[in-house]
């Protein structure tokens, strides 16, 4: 096997951050870039970003709902390379905005691709990142609420007591986050934040992540104390 069908390839799992297409969680800070410098006037091109640290695809940190516990500048790199798992309940989610992903969804998926890996990123691919850019995404009914699905808290709590997602693990969505979006209480995301594990959220391009076999790696800033990172998110597919 010749050295080029014998490397990983890398894809990216991240929107493009840009204020006209981004949706920005209600109540969060809004997104803008300013053009500070160019090259016609300063001899150099430069902008100036305002957004909140979950602006767009990003990580959190576990201390983003969980006091005393990692920010982001506490974390190890090993935090932020994780095997992942994808896991499809696009239909589900299309007949129900309000889906919550069950244990009986995730049992199903290991029986075609077997027993998710210890300390996983375990992503749901909700079919909301077809959405982004659009008034769907968020999905606000009349009173302002957002309706995206997400875990059960129970598969949450399964996860994490069987090994699935361990101490280092996670889950990863496609929507704002792994909560419901009529959970204002958060409770799937203060369960998954707890003891060191991390959430991907507002991942894109997930029809090119296999169900299984490629691994994630978080990029982003590191920002003292942070609860998370808009980052570029990369997929490492197995080679060919």
């Amino acid at each position: 096997m010749g050295i080029e069908r014998q490397r990983q390839r890398l894809i990216s799992l991240s929107h493009l951050n840009d204020p006209a297409t981004t949706s920005v969680f209600p109540g969060d800070p809004p997104f803008e870039l300013e053009t500070v410098a160019t090259v016609e006037k300063d001899g150099y091109y430069l902008r100036f970003v305002r957004e909140g640290e979950h602006t767009g695809t990003h990580w959190g940190a576990p201390g983003h709902f969980n006091a005393g516990e990692a920010l982001a500048d506490e974390l190890d790199l090993g935090n932020l390379f994780l095997p992942a798992v994808r896991i499809d309940v696009r239909e589900r989610c299309a007949r129900d905005a309000d889906y919550q992903v069950t244990t009986d969804d995730i049992r199903s998926w290991e029986e075609r691709h077997g027993r998710i890996p210890d300390e996983s990123m375990v992503i749901i691919w909700t079919g909301w990142d077809a959405r982004w850019g659009t008034a769907a995404y968020a999905n606000l009914d009349a009173d302002g609420v957002v309706h995206q699905p997400g875990f059960a808290l129970e598969t949450v709590r399964w996860l994490a007591d069987t090994g699935r997602i361990g101490h280092r693990g996670g889950t990863g969505t496609d929507t704002f986050g792994p909560d419901v979006g009529i959970d204002r209480g958060y409770a799937v995301s203060r369960l998954v934040y707890q003891r060191h594990r991390v959430s991907l959220e507002i991942l894109a391009n997930l029809a090119a992540l296999p169900p299984t076999g490629a691994h994630i790696l978080c990029g982003g800033t590191l920002n003292r104390a942070g609860s998370g990172s808009t980052a570029l998110i990369y997929g490492i597919l197995p080679p060919r």
